[in-house]
C-alpha cells in the first residue's frame, strides 16, 4: 500500500483501467477490519494509495497542498466520520465515486445504545440530522450486515440503491482451524472482548453461578468499562477466572485452547444489528460458539443448529446450553468442525472478495455523482 502521509503521493503503475483506490482519513491501518479490506483490495488487483491528514478539519486544504493525484475511487474507512466532509469535496472536484465504510453510527451508539440524550431531545435530533448529512454524501455506503443496512436506510435515510454489505470476517492467515482440545475436564468456556454492555459479561457470570457443579472454568479475557463490575459479581465464585489482554497475534492460539467460545449476549440495540469480530474469529478457529439470537444473522447463520442460539440476556439459557454440550464432550470437536464449515460457506475471504467486487462495481458504474 502506498502511504502518502508526510509525502507527496504518486500512484503506482496501474494494472487495469480502473485500479487506484485512495483511502482517505485518519484511520488505523492495523485495525482488523482495515487490514482485511486492504488485503481484499490488493488481492483484487487494485493499487492502494493512502491519505491520512494531520487533522481531519484541514483535510481539504492539506490535499490541495500535497497535490494529490486523482484516483478512481475514494474509500473512507471505519470510524472516520470526521473525514467524510473533505473526502466528499475532493470526490466532487475529481468527479469520482465516494465509498463510506464507516461501520458504525455515532447516533446509534450515543443515543440508542448509551442513552446519552432522549431520542426526542433537541441534542439527539441534531445528532441524527448531522449523521444523516454525513451518510448522504456517500455514493455507496457499506454496512457490515443486512440488518445494519436496513438501519442505515430506516433511520439515517440512506437510499437503498446506495447500500451494500461487506461482512467483517476474520483474517484467515491468523484465525485458522486448529485441533480441538481433549474432550475432558476441566472444560473451558471462554469470552474475550472489551467488556461493553452488549457483550453481556453479567449474563456470563450469572450462568457460571448456575453451573458450579460442572468441572468447567468460565474465562473472561480482556478489559473495558464493565470489567470491574463483572469482577465484583464473580468475587466469591471459584469457577470464574479473569485474564488480561494478550497480544493480538497470540489470540488465535488462546481461543484454540477453549472448548466453547462465547459471542455477544447482552440485550442491546447493537446486538440485533451487527456480527462482532469475536464471532467471526471464533468460528474461523473451529470452536463451538454460543451467542444471542439476532437479526444480523438473518441472511447467513439463522436456522443453523450448529450455533448455540440463546435469547439475549438469558443467563439460564446460556447455562442450559453449556450443560447440554458438556454432557456430550466427544461431540464438541465435530460441532467445532461444522462451525468452521459455516464460516467457510458464509464469511470466507473468497466470499468477502465477491462482496467487495460488488461494491466497487456499483461505485464505478455510478454515473450519479451528486455533489
Amino acid at each position: 500500500m502506498k502511504n502518502t502521509e508526510g509525502s507527496t503521493p504518486r500512484h503506482m503503475t496501474r494494472r487495469n483501467p480502473a485500479s487506484v483506490v485512495l483511502w482517505w482519513g485518519r484511520y488505523d491501518p492495523d485495525y482488523s477490519r482495515n487490514r482485511l479490506v486492504l488485503r481484499l483490495f490488493e488481492e483484487s488487483g487494485w493499487d492502494i494509495c493512502s491519505f491520512r491528514p494531520v487533522a481531519s478539519q484541514l483535510g481539504t486544504l492539506e490535499a490541495y497542498l500535497r497535490a494529490l493525484e486523482k484516483p478512481d475511487i475514494i474509500w473512507v474507512p471505519c470510524f472516520r466520520h470526521r473525514d467524510v466532509a473533505s473526502a466528499a469535496r475532493w470526490a466532487g472536484k475529481w468527479r469520482v465515486p465516494l465509498v463510506l465504510d464507516l461501520l458504525i453510527s455515532s447516533y446509534e451508539k450515543e443515543v440508542m445504545e448509551r442513552k446519552k440524550w432522549p431520542e426526542n431531545s433537541l441534542k439527539a435530533r441534531r445528532k441524527l440530522h448531522r449523521e444523516i448529512s454525513i451518510f448522504f454524501r456517500g455514493d455507496v455506503v457499506v454496512a457490515d450486515t443486512s440488518a445494519h443496512a436496513r438501519f442505515f436506510h430506516d433511520v439515517l435515510k440512506v437510499p437503498e440503491d446506495r447500500l451494500e454489505v461487506l461482512y467483517v470476517g476474520a483474517e484467515e492467515d491468523m484465525f485458522m482451524e486448529m485441533p480441538a482440545p481433549p474432550p475432558e475436564p476441566p472444560f473451558e468456556i471462554l469470552f474475550y472482548g472489551s467488556f461493553l454492555e452488549l457483550h453481556g459479561t453479567d449474563v456470563i457470570v450469572k450462568a457460571a453461578a448456575m453451573t458450579q457443579d460442572l468441572e468447567a472454568r468460565w474465562i473472561l479475557l480482556g478489559d473495558g468499562p464493565a470489567r470491574q463490575k463483572t469482577q465484583r459479581m464473580a468475587a466469591e465464585m471459584k469457577n470464574v477466572f479473569f485474564e488480561p489482554w494478550i497480544d493480538y497475534k497470540s489470540l488465535p492460539g488462546r481461543l484454540a485452547q477453549a472448548h466453547i467460545l462465547l459471542g455477544v449476549l447482552g440485550p442491546t440495540v447493537l446486538t440485533s444489528l451487527v456480527i462482532p469480530n469475536k464471532m467471526y474469529q471464533s468460528m474461523a478457529v473451529g470452536r463451538p460458539v454460543i451467542t444471542s439470537h439476532s437479526g444480523a444473522y438473518r441472511d447467513n447463520l439463522q436456522g443453523s443448529d450448529v450455533i448455540g442460539w440463546i435469547p439475549a440476556g438469558d443467563s439460564a439459557a446460556l447455562a442450559e446450553t453449556v450443560r447440554s454440550w458438556l454432557a456430550d464432550p466427544g461431540g464438541l470437536a465435530m460441532r467445532g468442525k461444522q462451525t468452521r464449515r459455516l464460516f467457510d460457506r458464509f464469511f470466507s475471504e473468497k466470499t468477502l472478495k465477491k462482496m467487495l467486487a460488488s461494491i466497487l462495481e456499483k461505485a464505478a458504474a455510478g454515473s450519479r455523482i451528486r455533489r
